[in-house]
């Protein structure tokens, strides 16, 4: 017997029971077909109910057999609606919310068409980004308020993910659940000045001269900051200097800066394009990107320098909101691949892949010692020590107010 439109047909006895195809109008939200499944799905065992009761099974042993029937009747049903719906919802399309840190879109603009046209030729789905951009503590802070309810966060240090964690949005353990620790670029520190650098600033100490102007950012909001401040401090405390002469060391060149930029573009900005300053305090891949737009100025990569490491992460509690933890996943998983890392890689970053960090080596300066969070005492401490309300980033502000 054949019958249009049948999903499933199901012998019992002399018995055959068909089913008509649920048909699904694709524009009907997922939630909503969820809904309707489920529905469906208790129709048919109240169906199955029925039929078994017509049967009239006699017996003792019948009874198990009502049971097994009636179980295998909703589960098969249920499993055959489930695939129908599953499979429209998952040739629907998907918007991936992405929320980064300032200097991070130009690799972003290279690497996520390449993802979107991989994606769409695995998965027969089209994947939208909405983007936003800005400084890393600002876009953590929007995050866990809920005014950016970020799917993905790539941000500028694992500071900002540890805060989103705290806020209850990414779940324990973000570091043990990516390659890398979760670390998927990685720069140094680079010391950019006026064309003939006419201050002759070519160290960490010579920042601290007198009559130096720096553009910097502010390390409440912005994740260059917080790593420049550290590369500063660690200046001094990773050549064997003490805590005190760090100290005088980092607020003479606080004293320096006149008003401190929101992030890193804002700060590369007024640099480069609008001319302020004598000198700059960026990522070594901002610096690149400078020069591949025709910005070229003299840099010096210090031999002691701080390990940039930049993570990236699903944030877990709205990934369920969304329904996107299967694509979001995918994209993560996407930017630690050689193509992706490649990318970044030609716009200076400093790739985590080993085989691609192998290959583009000649592109990058050697860093003698290169010191890392940890040696500074790891985040918590960090951020309890510097940057915390009253702590010595606010002590040194406080003191060259005065």
């Amino acid at each position: 017997m054949a019958t249009k439109g049948i999903i499933y047909g199901l012998t019992m006895g002399k018995s055959k029971v068909f089913i008509p195809r649920v048909q699904v109008i694709n524009t009907v939200s997922a939630t909503i077909r969820q809904a309707y499944y489920r529905i469906k799905s208790l129709q048919i065992i109240s169906l199955s109910k029925s039929m078994v009761r017509n049967w009239g099974f006699r017996r003792p042993l019948d009874n198990h057999l009502k049971l097994g029937s009636l179980f295998a009747i909703g589960v098969a049903l249920s499993i055959a609606l489930a695939a129908c719906g599953s499979s429209s919802a998952s040739n629907a399309d998907v918007k991936l919310r992405l929320v980064s840190y300032s200097v991070t879109q130009a690799a972003h603009d290279q690497i996520i068409p390449k993802f979107v046209e991989k994606w769409k030729k695995e998965h027969n789905q089209n994947v939208t980004f909405e983007r936003s951009y800005g400084g890393s503590g600002a876009q953590a802070a929007a995050v866990i308020n809920g005014s950016q309810e970020a799917d993905i966060v790539n941000l500028a240090l694992p500071l900002d993910v540890n805060k989103i964690q705290q806020g209850g949005l990414i779940k324990k353990g973000w570091e043990t659940r990516a390659p890398r620790s979760g670390i998927v670029t990685r720069s140094v520190a680079a010391i950019v000045t006026r064309e003939g650098n006419p201050k002759s600033i070519n160290s960490w100490q010579d920042l601290a001269k007198d009559g130096i102007k720096l553009i910097a950012a502010n390390p409440k909001t912005s994740g260059i900051a917080i790593w420049e401040f550290l590369g500063l401090w660690g200046s001094v405390t990773q050549a064997s200097g003490d805590e005190a002469t760090a100290l005088d060391f980092v607020t003479r060149v606080y004293k320096n800066t006149g008003s401190l930029t929101k992030d890193a573009r804002e700060a590369s900005d007024l640099f480069f394009q609008k001319g302020e300053g004598d000198v700059l305090v960026s990522y070594e891949n901002e610096v690149t990107l400078a020069e591949q737009s025709n910005q070229k100025l003299p840099f010096t990569i210090p031999q002691l320098n701080i390990s940039i490491d930049n993570p990236v992460v699903v944030v877990d509690k709205n990934v369920e909101k969304h329904r996107t933890k299967e694509v979001a996943q995918a994209f993560v998983d996407y930017l630690y691949s050689e193509e992706a890392q490649r990318e970044f890689a030609k716009l200076g970053y400093r790739s985590v892949n080993p085989l691609i960090s192998q290959e583009v080596s000649s592109q990058f300066p050697k860093v003698e010692t290169l010191f890392t969070a940890q040696d500074l005492g790891g985040w918590d401490s960090i951020q309890n020590k510097f940057f915390a309300q009253g702590a010595i980033f606010d002590q040194v502000q406080a003191k060259n107010k005065a």
